[in-house]
């Protein structure tokens, strides 16, 4: 286990934007920053970053929480792989009670994560330290021009030539079998024979977003070979190909920095680029472009480059998959190369500085590109004509900017010498048409054979479950206001020797929270004052529980902030909650005083309705009159806290 000053140390020297800052694009606004949700696809950033605070709320998910919790959720790090990340990052040393190594590895992903880390390893010392390796991987790589830093960056590898060298290699080593296979280095036969996926072959890596390993890529060197030439990762818990741009762990700042993302098709393009200096370079490995990439890219940049290699099919072939990077808003340029050149022999021939200059003199915006493209085959034949007017309109009609919309209208007008009116005709109907899909008819009990039913979906149990809550959490603003007060000022002063927690809680210790969550927080803050502890906002951001966490990070922020300018420019001052402390703490505490003493009177009325004996009606009249008078002296407390 890690210890609590190394804990400690990693906290204090995190910078939760810096962090962040690596896998999300986020811009400043007010006191805080925000961005895309990378849990979510969102067109409106709804993702915020408070440095202040050291923490970060998703209003898309409702994640929230500290540093740690981000990598969490983002990368489902395990929480000590989640420091050691982050120690890693801030050049911290680990203190462990105990060594990590040495614990049982109960958690099947970070089995397999662990598996792949010893094969990057073993591929790599293969490439540079036995024979093989250097007289055939290394040699490879040299004739495609890499020097040996760049594949020691790009931890590039090579496999033995022998049906198991790795695979029995691993299992010396101690790994088990069932992950070899699960993570695809390893293929098992029917008759229990194991042989290595990558025989012979050179490794190329494929990295997360933190630079962990989850996949490989393949490349077969002997000619002639019938087997496939490239060959990756079957897809597994931490390996789904759709959701994965090659190089991205190592572009992802550049491409946020220089606000561009060029898009190549496989990996020695992306090396090649990134080796002449041009780091901003991902590729989609050869296979086609899926949202999931395009929302990936989107996180860093709204503008992507797209470099072809000049191969008319391959151009035509893919058109119609671009047209997704248009839906989801971002900017796209397009770029063919001359002689048939793809971006890794381009980039070869003429060096970094050049490639970025052609590529600045070259770019075409991707419609009036896809115009050009189309209207070569369509000659002057009319019918094929109006095909491509009707593809045209039918790719800006997936843009979401009307204006930028507009404008496309107006110079593919010119192009296709076509009056304006008629396109703007035809992109209306289109839109209408894509609208109308697009709404859902109303439900009925009649469920679609594709789609669960409620009670299917969630189990009858669990509906009634989720029914019994939403009655017993309708009183949950005022106990949720409680909650409030203490993760923002519970270790503020409300008198001499006497804080907020403490006072909070001497105050409500006859209130029993109806809400599971606010009371189990309540208890948790309860506890530990009684104990002697002093505790503050780190002490919800960091709880064990992931709900305490969420809901920490929920009450420390607000999806709405003020420009830091706001009160100087419009003169008008903003009311500060902290110098008016003791007026919210009281309205609170009698706020859910009154929820109780209301609650109290209505099980009284109950009572008084089935009374029988006059000894009884008597009774429950008498604490009929006491709760009434305690709602009024409450009323007129309440009253003049309001009026301060």
């Amino acid at each position: 286990m890690i210890t609590k000053d190394t804990v400690d140390r990693i906290m204090d020297a995190a910078d939760i934007v810096e962090v962040i800052g690596e896998f999300v694009n986020l811009k400043k606004r007010g006191a805080n920053y925000v961005g895309l949700s990378p849990f979510a696809n969102e067109k409106t950033p709804s993702f915020t970053v408070s440095p202040a605070k050291q923490i970060f709320k998703d209003f898309s998910t409702g994640k929230g929480g500290s540093v740690v919790t981000f990598l969490m959720e983002l990368e489902k790090f395990s929480y000590p792989e989640a420091l050691k990340w982050l120690a890693n990052k801030y050049q911290i040393e680990i203190e462990e009670d105990r060594k990590w190594e040495e614990s049982p590895i109960n958690d099947e992903r970070e089995s397999l994560f662990i598996v792949n880390e010893f094969a990057r390893n073993y591929f790599s010392e293969t490439l540079f330290d036995r024979e093989e390796g250097i007289n055939i991987g290394q040699s490879y790589f040299k004739e495609r021009g890499f020097r040996e830093e760049t594949m020691k960056k790009f931890q590039l590898g090579y496999c033995i030539d022998r049906w198991d060298d790795f695979t029995q290699g691993a299992l010396k080593a101690g790994y088990n079998e069932e992950y070899l296979v699960k993570t695809g280095l390893t293929i098992k036969k029917d008759d229990g024979k194991a042989f290595d996926r990558y025989k012979g072959r050179v490794i190329f890596p494929i990295h997360s977003l933190t630079g962990r390993v989850i996949g490989f890529g393949g490349r077969v060197l002997k000619t002639g070979d019938k087997t496939a030439k490239y060959v990756n990762s079957p897809e597994s818990l931490i390996y789904h190909k759709s959701q994965t741009l090659y190089g991205i762990y190592f572009a992802k700042n550049k491409i946020r920095d220089e606000d561009n993302c060029f898009l190549a098709e496989g990996y020695t393009d992306v090396i090649s680029l990134h080796q002449s200096g041009i780091e901003n370079a991902v590729a989609s490995s050869g296979t086609s472009l899926t949202v999931e990439q395009i929302r990936l890219i989107n996180r860093f940049t709204k503008n992507v480059t797209i470099l072809y290699d000049g191969d008319a099919a391959g151009i035509k072939a893919s058109l119609r998959g671009i047209d997704m990077i248009l839906e989801e808003g971002l900017n796209v340029k397009v770029v063919l190369f001359p002689d048939g050149h793809d971006p890794d022999s381009y980039v070869k021939s003429v060096g970094g500085t050049a490639f970025r200059e052609y590529v600045k003199e070259n770019q075409k915006d991707f419609i009036l590109f896809k115009t050009s493209i189309l209207l070569q085959d369509a000659n002057n034949d009319p019918l094929k004509r109006a095909e491509v007017i009707r593809d045209i309109v039918e790719s800006i009609a997936k843009i979401p900017d009307s204006i930028k919309a507009s404008v496309f209208i107006s110079e593919t007008s010119r192009l296709l010498q076509v009056e304006e009116r008629i396109l703007l005709s035809e992109l209306n109907k289109l839109k209408l048409k894509n609208a109308q899909a697009k709404e859902k008819p109303p439900r009925s009990d009649n469920f679609p054979p594709d789609e669960p039913s409620p009670e299917e979906l969630y189990g009858l149990e669990i509906q009634a479950q989720v029914k019994e809550e939403i009655s017993v959490n309708n009183e949950d603003p005022q106990e949720e206001e409680i909650v409030r007060l203490l993760v923002n000022y519970c270790g503020e002063v409300w008198e001499e020797d006497l804080t907020i927690a403490q006072f909070l809680i001497h105050a409500l210790d006859d209130i029993e929270f109806g809400n599971a969550l606010y009371g189990t927080f309540f208890e948790e803050t309860r506890f530990k004052v009684n104990e002697g502890e002093v505790i503050d906002e780190r002490f919800f951001i960091h709880h064990p529980n992931n709900e305490i966490r969420n809901l920490t990070a929920t009450l420390l922020t607000s999806p709405h902030s003020l420009s830091e300018n706001w009160e100087k420019m419009h003169e008008i001052p903003v009311p500060d909650e902290k110098s008016k402390l003791k007026q919210a703490v009281l309205s609170a505490v009698f706020h859910i005083k009154m929820r109780k003493v209301m609650r109290l009177i209505k099980e009284n009325q109950e009572k008084m309705k089935t009374a029988t004996t006059d000894d009884e009606i008597i009774a429950l009249q008498t604490l009929h009159m006491q709760l009434t008078q305690v709602k009024k002296d409450i009323s007129q407390e309440l009253g003049a806290v309001i009026l301060k």
